[in-house]
């Protein structure tokens, strides 16, 4: 990709959110690690340092190498970064005498700044940090202040050097997107390019000049990520693109069957596969949602290989791996710790000898349906819900039997079918039905019963890096519990998650 923005992330749980406002500027941007940069940056028209957990002051604090980026790219340096700047460049930086979190209020900015063009004083940004900049670094100038905060904002002079206190990125900055855009436009004159028609003529280019006449073998899920993946595939290689889709036993009710049909429709070369049986044989017993993982992912590639073997001279394995799914897998000193494995992140075992193409794992998946538009996918495929690789596995709390997979076969269905009959579907960004590893007591025509407890989840979000839980009308909710408590023989109490992402994960596993 051309006209970079590099994002170093020094573990702010925000960092995503500066790549997602930069993208929304058409803008291409990536997030590395302080400590791993790449090695050439000759291709980056500006750099973005990110907020951090740490303190500068602290012993573990993170110290980055910015001898290839300072006087040399246009830079701005968010929260900890600004602090960063001050404290090892001639300022000083002190503990707050409280700790500043939450709304403020620019009270000034300094007159003429491009930086805040279009920005009025009184501007609501969104503060995050416990220590507070109480001297410039040499050569600064102050551009902006809060109530509290004197040096909100400023700039060096004699380079293209930038520091803001507070977090743009956030939802609660109002102007915090147009200030992006000041510095990365106006300032570092970074070109708005990154388009879905402009990356996919990229992408199909550069898998045309990988893959070559090679064959290539992909896995389908049924969910967006890998649908729009192989039809750029299949645009860029053609027959040579051999799609695969296997039946773990943990999708949902009937999903096998018709995302089949979907997908030969599609004009896709696609081979059906039901490996129900050796799935549940290898999950038998298993509790632990991590082994879970595993054990589907290397089933998976066990069944997989298997097929792959039956097609001559495959060379390469794609994956429909987007970016959130390498973020949330990397754990590197300092920034974001790895919440839970992906089962589509981490390479091959060597036994596979299959070079992998990854053609969506720079996007995120608001982009990758984007895209999806684009190729001319159809719009309710595209509108689907996000749907976990592990399945309805990582949804049943404890062990896995055929028994239970039914149970919340049919409660999600209930649930699913509900959510599109009230026109609810496509105001949620993910749905499902969580089967609990409790019974509770209830009453079912006269007589006690002692059954299966389901809880409901429905959330919105951007990217499934942060999500809140939406507010189902109070009548559906009734309507869709009922209906799963008089249909699903085995299930006699639902209940509705109200967790919302941090600090609650999405899935209960």
């Amino acid at each position: 990709m051309q006209h970079n923005v590099l994002i170093l992330d020094f573990g702010s749980q925000y960092t995503q959110l500066i790549a997602r406002k930069v993208r929304e500027l058409n803008i291409f941007c990536e997030i590395f690690p302080y400590n791993n940069p790449p090695e050439d940056l000759s291709s980056y028209k500006a750099v973005i340092l990110s907020g951090s957990p740490f303190s500068v002051r602290g012993e573990d604090a993170p110290h980055p190498d910015l001898s290839q980026i300072r006087g040399k790219l246009p830079l701005l340096a968010v929260c900890y970064g600004s602090q960063y700047l001050a404290h090892f460049f001639g300022g000083e930086v002190a503990p707050s005498n409280t700790r500043e979190y939450g709304r403020a209020h620019l009270t000034y900015v300094k007159e003429d700044e491009v930086f805040f063009e279009g920005v009025k004083e009184g501007s609501q940004v969104w503060m995050s940090h416990s220590d507070t900049i109480k001297k410039l670094p040499t050569n600064a100038v102050k551009i902006a202040s809060t109530a509290d905060v004197e040096n909100a904002a400023y700039r060096i002079e004699g380079e293209t050097t930038y520091a803001i206190q507070y977090h743009p990125e956030v939802y609660h900055s109002t102007d915090g997107k147009k200030m992006l855009e000041n510095f990365l436009v106006k300032i570092a004159e970074v070109p708005q390019n990154f388009t879905p028609s402009s990356f996919v003529e990229e992408i199909v280019a550069e898998i045309k000049e990988k893959a070559g006449n090679d064959r290539v073998v992909l896995g389908l899920s049924g969910g967006v990520d890998s649908t729009v993946a192989a039809v750029l595939l299949n645009k860029a290689i053609g027959k040579n693109l051999f799609c695969i889709f296997v039946n773990n036993g943990l999708l949902r009710k009937n999903e096998f069957q018709s995302v089949l049909n979907q997908y030969k429709g599609m004009g896709l070369n696609v081979k059906g596969v039901d490996a129900t049986d050796r799935f549940m044989t290898e999950l038998a017993g298993i509790t632990d949602p991590e082994k879970k993982r595993k054990v589907i992912g290397r089933v998976f590639i066990e069944v997989f290989d298997d097929e792959a073997h039956l097609i001559e001279d495959v060379k390469w394995l794609a994956q429909g791996t987007i970016y959130p799914d390498v973020i949330e897998s990397i754990s590197v000193k300092g920034p974001s710790a790895t919440i839970k494995s992906h089962h589509n992140v981490g390479g091959l075992p060597d036994f596979m000898k299959l070079k992998v193409l990854e053609p969506l794992k720079m996007l995120f998946k608001d982009e990758v349906r984007r895209v999806g538009a684009s190729l001319g996918i159809d719009p309710e495929l595209l509108g689907r819900h996000p749907f976990p690789g592990p399945g309805l596995s990582i949804r049943i709390l404890g062990d896995i039997t055929l028994e239970k997979v039914r149970i919340l076969q049919e409660v999600d269905h209930v649930f699913i079918q509900g959510l599109k009959d009230w026109g609810l579907y496509d105001k949620v960004w993910q749905a499902g039905a969580m089967l609990l590893p409790v019974n509770s007591v209830g009453v079912m025509g006269d007589e006690r019963t002692y059954e299966k407890v389901v809880a409901l989840r429905a959330v919105e979000s951007t990217d499934g890096m942060t999500a809140d839980w939406v507010h189902l009308p109070y009548e559906f909710l009734t309507k869709v519990s009922n209906d799963i408590i008089n249909k699903v023989k085995g299930v006699n109490r639902v209940v509705y998650d109200i967790s919302s992402k941090p600090p609650a994960t999405i899935e209960w596993e």
